[in-house]
């Protein structure tokens, strides 16, 4: 009896194998923008996923853009709505598009005195939505360089 406890367990701790064609992940729908250069005037904010630091979105405030890597493409998205207080020429929650994907970044900026020309962003999120699809939120955080 305690030998088929101890199997049932084994198998429980176990992590399930994946399969070609399993539909039961998420996919990997956003990828590593790789490194990337101040802007030649204003800010950028430099965004890192929280679970691998792995920079997957620089937005610029001047030029009003956020770059993603969307299905394995770098893709400059333009800005249309923005909402709410933030700083260093972002808001709180700005609205970017391009084809049929949108792209919400909602972000805290704060200032710190030793950081010179720029600010950390503890927490924020990016809110990906394709007609069709699932809608992917990922957990975000970075800093904000200014020029």
């Amino acid at each position: 009896m305690m030998l088929l406890l101890i199997a049932a367990a084994v198998q429980a701790a176990t992590p399930a194998k994946t399969v070609p064609g399993d539909t039961t992940k998420a996919p990997a729908t956003l990828g590593p923008i790789g490194k990337q250069a101040m802007p030649a005037r204003g800010c950028a904010a430099y965004l890192w996923s929280t679970g691998d630091r792995t920079l997957v979105a620089m937005a610029t405030a001047d030029s009003a853009r956020l770059r993603l890597a969307v299905d394995g493409k770098p893709v400059d998205y333009a800005r249309v709505d923005e909402a709410g207080p933030g700083g260093y020429g972002f808001a709180g929650v700005t609205t970017y598009r391009g084809g049929d994907l949108t792209v919400a970044l909602d972000m805290t900026i704060v200032t710190r005195e030793d950081l010179a020309s720029g600010a950390m962003v503890p927490n924020a999120t990016l809110r990906l939505e394709r007609p069709g699809r699932d809608t992917i939120v990922l957990p975000v955080a970075g800093m904000i360089g200014c020029v």
